[in-house]
């Protein structure tokens, strides 16, 4: 989905910012243990499979973004992403879809109600801009449950073959109004990445620059990029995934600036805002 407003200290699109935060969550992290090689218990577990034994995106390749529908592949895409719904594209490298930290709209029933993540008053806290209720990954008895749910998911992409999982939503702690932490998230994609890796899956960092010198801690392979041209934060997701990003653009704009320093390392992409399929007035999709 689109970005939701990520965390950006030094102003709007400056990978200064996001570095500035990077250097703020990393010290937390240092200084509360979580995370670090000398972590012990069940909610730390080292990440499982390295991502030298589960099969990666390549670089630089012809890219294709497909979360409202999956169609057939352009010619020249070579990497592929789809709702775990969908099934993947044969011969490509496929990627699934999950929205592992907010229920999707509708879904909100079949989530029990205590991992949904209420405030102060018991209500519960929604993402606005998607109308997807936040889920309660706050303590460790509780990313344990919903990393289950999500796993099943997990399990699910694996046995379509899909080759890689992106979990959506990582940064929804910046809108959780201070009631989760990006210790929280950290400690919830560690259990996601070695869920992934167990099934062979490699798995993405959606968005969230801030975390991304984070990535060899949670175990996560490359990421999963939106507007990154549009904020000028490309080269920050470059440097931390050793050009292994697959970067969505929603503007002409965005487009042009990811192809002007990055368009011969990045796979690029330019789709609409609603990522419709071809039969959609709304549909665009350009790489240059």
């Amino acid at each position: 989905m689109p970005a939701k407003g990520a965390l950006r200290l030094a102003g709007p699109g400056t990978a200064v910012g996001a570095r500035l935060v990077t250097a703020v969550v990393t010290a937390a992290l240092l200084l509360t243990g979580c995370g670090s090689p000398a972590d012990s218990g069940k909610d730390r577990p080292d990440a499982g499979r390295t991502s030298s034994e589960v099969r990666l995106p390549p670089r630089h390749a012809g890219f294709d973004y497909q979360l409202g529908g999956a169609y057939r592949p352009p010619a020249g895409v070579r990497v592929v992403s789809r709702d775990r719904t969908a099934s993947p594209a044969p011969g490509l490298y496929n990627i699934c879809y999950v929205n592992a930290f907010q229920a999707q709209p509708g879904e909100t029933d079949s989530w029990p109600a205590d991992l949904l993540l209420r405030d102060a008053r018991g209500k519960v806290v929604v993402d606005e801009d998607w109308d997807e209720p936040l889920l309660d990954i706050g303590t460790a008895a509780k990313r344990e449950r919903v990393a289950k749910r999500v796993g099943r998911w997990i399990d699910g992409c694996a046995d379509k073959g899909f080759d890689a999982v992106e979990p959506d939503n990582y940064d929804s702690y910046t809108r959780s109004g201070k009631l989760l932490t990006a210790e929280d998230a950290t400690a919830f994609i560690t259990l996601l990445s070695r869920h992934a890796h167990a099934r062979n899956l490699a798995i993405a960092q959606k968005n969230t620059l801030e975390l991304a010198d984070l990535r060899q801690r949670t175990g996560l392979d490359f990421a999963v990029v939106e507007e990154c041209g549009e904020w000028d934060e490309c080269g920050a997701y470059a440097e931390a995934f050793d050009d292994r990003v697959l970067v969505v653009e929603y503007t002409d704009d965005g487009l042009r600036k990811a192809l002007a320093g990055f368009g011969d390392r990045l796979s690029i992409v330019r789709r609409d805002m609603a990522v419709s399929t071809p039969d959609s007035e709304d549909y665009v999709r350009r790489v240059r």
